[in-house]
């Protein structure tokens, strides 16, 4: 995966593409910056896919809270770049799964724990973590989880 964005980057440099080559290389940096962390630690200096996946979402959703905050500044030309980021960062990431198709999911993991009450959200989402693909969007199914076991 690494690979493909450095070429998108290559591409996008080519094509003076500048709000995608500013991304581009954001998400080449945070995947260097893993790789030394994971060197630093003893592990091995590629890391996985698996691992680069999770670090894409990580920095979606630190954009998604930056553009709450830019939209209760009223700064929306800072919300809209953080928006055109995200879209870039998501080419990267495998297709999330509909809501229907979460919500599905989210009855099962509660099935499965047993979970009766709010205060067991935790075992429910540890569940869908260790059983669940990376498709699955988790702060949806958090949400989704949250209102089920409310009620």
């Amino acid at each position: 995966m690494k690979d493909i964005i450095t070429n998108e980057l290559s591409k996008a440099l080519k094509n003076g593409d500048k709000e995608r080559i500013h991304t581009l290389r954001l998400i080449i940096a945070a995947i260097k910056d893993k790789e030394i962390a994971s060197r630093s630690s003893g592990e091995d200096s590629e890391i996985l896919e698996e691992t680069i996946i999770q670090l894409l979402k990580k920095m979606v959703k630190q954009r998604n809270d930056s553009i709450e905050m830019f939209e209760k500044a009223s700064r929306t030309e800072l919300a809209e770049k953080e928006k055109l980021e995200i879209t870039i960062i998501n080419e990267f990431l495998p297709k999330q799964l509909s809501e229907e198709e979460t919500a599905t999911i989210c009855d099962k993991a509660i099935t499965a724990t047993d979970a009766s009450n709010l205060k067991e959200i935790g075992k429910v989402i540890k569940y869908l973590k260790d059983n669940s693909s990376s498709s699955l969007d988790m702060s949806l199914a958090s949400k989704l989880i949250r209102e089920k076991l409310q009620n």
